[in-house]
């Protein structure tokens, strides 16, 4: 049974557990398997082993005992290993950039139960845009005040539905959702969403959401006018966003909006910086910049609470996807190459329209690497990377549909002939992408979770002893 995880987890202090862990999710009834009883299923890992240790090992208790001539239905299927102690070192490194920014991690990113209820552990709070967000968040114990209904344009269904869970936080950036508000929700406790520049991010909501500075004041009399009761500021400078400035020019902008509330008889306390964080080398620089504008223009003896929506941040690098070649077409004299110059179609059985639906939707380039090739585990080893140049044999790889637009690797070369049955794996595969899968040609978007955790902190949490 899953773990329930409650606000009692808060803590961070936790004393060395002797025993590494690792779970299984099977995606057809979402049970959690521990390996006393799946000794067949599972991989116990020893005490001391590294990140990458654990999740070869699990890989290699895969992968390894799948013979694609031989095996069931299915059994070949793609499938992911999560690590959520990389999830408690992403914690950390927030804690130490931005100390007085309690993150409220973007759950339409990756709604992953085991990477909420490690979240849920951690203390952060939940952004949730849909009733279902709300109802998975809500069944893991977490309370109400750790929700935000981050979503300027709510179902009506939906604002009815958080008003009896008592999920009071929510956003708004136009006057028929603060009328909308007054008459299911009068007694909510609002965010005035305000427009961004978000041109260098990955994916721009500007163009959706968002009040412009000239509106801002026309909404909060309208907001007094009908009751309501506005507490914060948020904006949101794009997922994956890429130019600190951006984040300098919001906070600058609410610090204005914060000053105009007052005009209107509101004390604003809560700041929602939102989200665009990344978890590559990025974060200390945009941190950084947010965290200097936070301090002039909101210190910490204004008193004003600050929150962020980060979810990209925690989920990706914590996800590796294993794909299994299940096909292959040769390319025989390749045009314009002149010789023999053999290259490989490889088709995989994950694709655009299943867990790489990260391509199209996020802009994202997965880079595939070795897994397993001719019998032999190539995990985290030098065999496992790319050739650069026009070394070695060169690939393309194809997801497993009929669609001709099912590519997720246009070029790719290694040294090693590949083959069907063999093992591709890809890194940094937690944001965007088992979230929007899909089930078209009749592929399923459940895929099984192998968990390990390579922090001993973070097995106290959730209790893996």
């Amino acid at each position: 049974m899953p773990t329930v995880l409650t606000d009692r987890f808060a803590p961070l202090d936790y004393p060395d557990f002797a025993n590494n862990h690792v779970f299984l999710k099977k995606a057809i009834n979402h049970g959690f398997y521990h390996h006393h009883d799946h000794h067949d299923q599972n991989v116990v890992a020893t005490p001391g082993r590294s990140a990458k240790e654990l999740i070869g090992d699990a890989f290699r208790d895969r992968v390894e005992n799948i013979d694609h001539e031989f095996c069931d239905p299915g059994e070949e299927d793609t499938f992911f290993v999560a690590d959520l102690g990389e999830v408690y070192r992403q914690h950390l490194r927030w804690k130490l950039n931005l100390p007085r920014v309690k993150p409220f991690y973007a759950v339409k990113c990756n709604g992953d139960e085991k990477l909420l209820e490690m979240l849920a552990a951690l203390g952060t709070g939940f952004d949730c845009a849909s009733k279902n967000e709300i109802e998975t968040v809500l069944r893991m114990g977490v309370d109400p005040s750790r929700i935000i209904y981050a979503q300027p344009c709510k179902t009506n269904s939906y604002v009815r539905y958080v008003a009896n869970q008592g999920v009071r936080q929510m956003t708004f950036d136009n006057p028929d959702e603060l009328r909308k508000i007054a008459r299911l929700f009068p007694d909510a406790e609002l965010y005035l969403r305000i427009l961004t520049d978000d041109s260098s991010s990955l994916c721009r909501l500007s163009l959706k959401f968002g009040a412009s500075l000239d509106s801002t004041d026309g909404l909060l009399a309208l907001a007094r006018e009908l009751g309501l009761n506005v507490v914060g500021v948020s904006f949101h400078v794009g997922s994956g966003a890429s130019d600190p400035k951006a984040f300098l020019k919001a906070v600058r902008d609410a610090h204005w909006v914060f000053q105009q509330a007052a005009t209107h008889g509101y004390s604003l306390k809560t700041l929602d910086v939102g989200g665009g964080f990344c978890s590559d080398h990025t974060f200390e620089e945009m941190a950084g910049v947010l965290r200097d504008a936070l301090d002039e223009y909101f210190p910490v003896h204004s008193g004003i609470n600050l929150i962020a929506e980060p979810g990209r941040y925690y989920a990706s690098t914590a996800f590796t996807l294993a794909c299994n070649v299940i096909a292959r077409r040769t390319i025989e004299d390749t045009p314009g190459r002149g010789g023999d110059d053999t290259s490989y179609m490889l088709y995989v059985n994950d694709g655009l329209y299943g867990n790489f639906s990260s391509i199209m939707f996020d802009h994202q380039h997965p880079v595939a690497k070795l897994l397993r090739v001719g019998g032999q585990t190539l995990y985290d080893t030098p065999a496992a990377e790319a050739t650069a140049g026009n070394d070695g044999i060169e690939y393309s790889i194809w997801g497993p549909t009929c669609d001709g637009i099912d590519r997720i690797t246009e070029s790719i070369r290694f040294n090693t002939e590949l083959d069907v049955g063999d093992w591709l794996y890809f890194e940094d595969m937690g944001a965007y992408t088992k979230c929007s899968a899909t089930t078209f040609n009749g592929f399923s978007n459940e895929h099984d979770v192998v968990y390990v955790c390579s922090e001993p902190g973070a097995r106290a949490l959730l209790g893996w002893n």
